[in-house]
């Protein structure tokens, strides 16, 4: 697979990564360890050098995995993971005291299996920690060796600037896709400018762009897609206009509705590299083949036609995490 440079800060990764979360949290119960292992060492084998977890994810069981799952082929990889909640628990709310990052640091180094954390983003702005003194504490980090590159989640143009004055962000890792184009707005200039890396997560719609989900779909029940408005049963309705357009152009390509909305991604920027994630076998080599899928002008164009009218409905989380993002 080509290799992609995030940003200026010299970190090479493959031009698609793959994200560790959905093998321990959130889409319901965990893959079991054997099968997520064979997975993730599947991803590497067929040129994936870029994996995601977080410390949330489980929480703590995803990055033990991702440790065991690479400890054979570290030194080929780049291992990105996260601190900013309370005791790595979502819903305890934030967390990115000086003292609070350098406890997760110590804690990811062992759960990982590592002498140093490739990427260490901050998962969620913490209103209550100014950004200056977070990324302070990740450049202290690094100078210690124990980080290499300082990234952020889902943070704000202007908060952004703010840190990357003191420490420079290497990647900005938030959601974009076909059916997300928020970023496109100040965020893909901002990154632009500053030599920033974009690590869209969910590519593919947390799974809407497959097909493979319409209005009937029934989540397990410790699937947080119950409680997403995006995915609530009128919204995937309303939704499934941009579905069936995406997959009229993956029929004319000779693709799968993924491999266009990864090929779509990967066109927009060369610092851009998408993680999408899956337990499936059959899925992840179904990604892998969007990165050789080649969009002309003209396929890219039509996609622009076809979706211009397309107003997605639903938010993209509930209203309590909604107000962590874009800070």
């Amino acid at each position: 697979m080509e290799k992609r440079i995030l940003g200026k800060s010299g970190l090479e990764v493959s031009a698609l990564g793959f994200g560790c979360m959905g093998l321990s949290y959130a889409y319901g119960p965990a893959t079991e360890k054997q099968e997520a292992i064979k997975v993730i060492r599947a991803a590497y084998d067929g040129g994936v050098t870029f994996f995601d977890t977080a410390e949330a994810y489980g929480p703590f069981e995803n990055e033990k995995l991702v440790g065991e799952a690479l400890a054979s082929v570290r030194d080929k990889v780049v291992i990105a993971t996260k601190f900013g909640f309370k005791e790595g628990i979502v819903n305890l709310g934030l967390d990115s005291r000086p003292e609070h990052i350098r406890e997760v640091a110590e804690a990811a180094l062992k759960r990982l299996n590592t002498d140093v954390i490739d990427l260490f983003y901050q998962h969620r702005v913490d209103p209550n920690v100014p950004i200056e003194d977070v990324a302070g504490t990740v450049k202290e980090l690094i100078a210690e060796g124990k980080v290499k590159h300082f990234g952020m989640s889902e943070a704000g143009a202007e908060t952004i600037r703010k840190a990357h004055a003191v420490q420079p962000v290497a990647a900005l890792q938030s959601e974009y896709s076909l059916w997300w184009r928020e970023p496109e707005k100040d965020i893909l200039p901002t990154l632009e400018e500053l030599g920033i890396g974009f690590v869209p997560f969910s590519p593919l719609g947390k799974g809407f762009l497959t097909g493979a989900i319409n209005e009937s779909t029934k989540f397990d029940s410790k699937d947080y897609r119950n409680d997403s408005p995006r995915f609530a049963e009128e919204a995937r309705k309303a939704n499934q206009h941009l579905v069936d357009v995406l997959g009229q152009l993956s029929e004319a390509k000779g693709v799968t509705r993924a491999q266009i909305a990864l090929a779509w991604l990967l066109v927009q920027k060369p610092w851009i590299v998408p993680i999408p994630g899956t337990t499936k076998l059959h899925r992840l080599e179904e990604n892998l083949g969007g990165a050789k899928v080649q969009l002309s002008t003209d396929d890219l164009q039509n996609i622009e036609a076809a979706l211009k009218d397309i107003e997605v409905q639903g938010a993209r989380y509930p209203q309590h995490l909604q107000a962590n993002v874009g800070r």
